[in-house]
C-alpha cells in the first residue's frame, strides 16, 4: 500500500510545483516588463530610430493603460493551468491503464517479466513477485493433479486383486460344500483380510474425491490438551495391542487452549498413525512443552530414516514417502497436507526432522485467548 501513496504523493506534488512555477513565471514577466519600462526610457532606440521610438511608446502605454493587457495574462495563466491538469489527468490514466495492461499479463504464460513505467517501479516489482508467485502455484497444482490421476489409477488397479481375492475364495467355499473346518476357516480369514484391505482402498477414493470438496471450518473452543491426547492414544490401543507397541506420554505441564478439537484429532490421528506403522521399536515418545507464548508437541518414533529430499515434500498433497504404495505406510498422500492445513488455520506450525534412525514431527500451537 506504501508503493501506491508514494506514487500519487510524488505525483501530486509535481503537479503541484509545476502549477506554482507556472503562476510564478507568469508574475515576474509581468512585475519585470513593468520594471524595465519605468527604469529605462529608452533613448538610445530615440537616437537610432524617432518612428520606431514613439511606435514602441505609444504601443507601451496602450498596453498597460488600458486591462488588455492584464486580461490577456490572466488567460494565459488560466490556459496553462488548466494544461498542467489536463497532463495530471492524462498521466494518471497512464499510470491506471498501464496497471490494468500489466494484470492481463499476470496469468500469462508467453510473458516472463511485466515491465511498468519508471515511475510504478514499486508497482512492476509488486505485480512480478504475483506472477512468480501464480506460476509456481500453478505448476504446483500441475504437479499435484498429475500425483492425484496416478494415485487413483493406482488404486483402481489395486482394487482388482483383493477383489480378485476375494471373489475366489469366497467362489471355493461356496463350490466345495464338504471343505475341512480348518481349511474353510482359513479361507475364511484370508477372504476377511482382503474385504478389509478392499475396504481401504475404497476409503482412499472416498477420501480423495472429497479432499477437491472440502473447506476447513474451525469451531474452536477451550480444550484441555493432555486429556485430549490422553483420548487419542487410547483409541490406538488396538492397533498397539497388534503390534506390541506402546505411546509414552510425556507432560510436564497442564495446557489449555482455545482450538477446534475435531479438526486437531485428526491431525495427532495421523501423526501417531504413521508412528506406529513406521516405528520399528515397541516405543513411541509423545513430548507436550510449554512455552512462552505456544505449546509444542513433538512426536518421535524410532525408524527408517526419511531422506533429507522427501523430508522437504511430505507436506505436499497427494506426496508419499513410501514409493511401495503400501495402503499401511503409503496412504493417499493427504494425511500430512490437510494436517498442516488445520494447523496453519490454528495459526501454527508443524514440521518434521529425521535423523539416522529416528524421526520426530513437531506441531506448534499459539496459546489463544477466547
Amino acid at each position: 500500500m506504501n508503493s501506491y501513496q508514494n506514487l500519487w504523493k510524488q505525483t501530486f506534488s509535481k503537479f503541484i510545483w509545476q502549477v506554482f512555477l507556472w503562476n510564478f513565471g507568469c508574475l515576474s514577466f509581468l512585475f519585470f516588463l513593468i520594471l524595465v519600462i519605468n527604469v529605462f526610457d529608452f533613448q538610445w532606440l530615440y537616437r537610432f530610430s524617432p518612428e520606431l521610438y514613439y511606435f514602441f511608446r505609444d504601443w507601451f502605454y496602450f498596453i498597460f493603460k488600458s486591462d488588455l493587457f492584464f486580461v490577456f495574462l490572466i488567460l494565459i495563466c488560466i490556459f496553462g493551468n488548466f494544461y498542467l491538469v489536463y497532463r495530471l489527468i492524462c498521466k494518471l490514466f497512464s499510470y491506471i491503464q498501464a496497471i490494468y495492461d500489466a494484470s492481463s499479463l499476470l496469468f500469462s504464460s508467453d510473458v516472463d517479466y511485466i515491465e511498468l513505467p519508471r515511475e510504478l517501479e514499486e508497482i512492476q516489482k509488486h505485480l512480478n513477485s504475483l506472477k512468480k508467485e501464480s506460476m509456481e502455484n500453478e505448476r504446483i497444482a500441475k504437479e499435484q493433479e498429475v500425483k492425484k490421476n496416478d494415485l487413483i489409477v493406482y488404486l483402481a488397479h489395486d482394487l482388482k486383486t483383493p477383489l480378485t481375492s476375494l471373489i475366489g475364495y469366497l467362489s471355493l467355499l461356496e463350490e466345495i460344500k464338504d471343505m475341512p473346518k480348518k481349511q474353510r476357516e482359513k479361507y475364511i480369514k484370508i477372504a476377511l483380510d482382503k474385504s478389509y484391505k478392499l475396504e481401504d482402498l475404497i476409503n482412499e477414493l472416498f477420501e480423495i474425491a472429497r479432499f477437491n470438496a472440502e473447506k476447513i471450518i474451525l469451531e474452536p473452543e477451550k480444550v484441555h490438551l493432555n486429556l485430549m491426547m490422553e483420548q487419542i492414544i487410547d483409541d490406538f490401543y488396538p492397533v498397539l495391542q497388534e503390534q506390541s507397541k506402546q505411546i509414552i506420554l510425556c507432560q510436564n505441564d497442564s495446557v489449555d487452549l482455545f482450538l477446534d478439537p475435531n479438526q486437531m484429532a485428526r491431525v495427532f490421528n495421523n501423526l501417531f498413525r504413521n508412528a506406529i506403522f513406521y516405528s520399528n521399536t515397541s516405543e513411541i515418545f509423545v513430548n507436550i512443552l510449554k512455552k512462552e507464548t505456544s505449546v509444542q508437541v513433538e512426536i518421535r518414533n524410532s525408524g527408517k530414516k526419511i531422506p533429507t529430499e522427501k523430508l522437504k515434500h511430505i507436506f505436499e498433497k497427494f506426496y508419499r514417502a513410501d514409493s511401495s504404495r503400501s495402503l499401511r505406510t503409503g496412504g493417499s498422500g493427504l494425511g500430512l497436507s490437510i494436517a498442516k492445513e488445520i494447523v496453519e488455520l490454528h495459526e501454527g506450525k508443524i514440521w518434521a526432522t529425521s535423523e539416522r534412525d529416528q524421526t520426530t514431527f513437531y506441531v506448534s500451537l499459539p496459546i489463544l485467548k477466547s
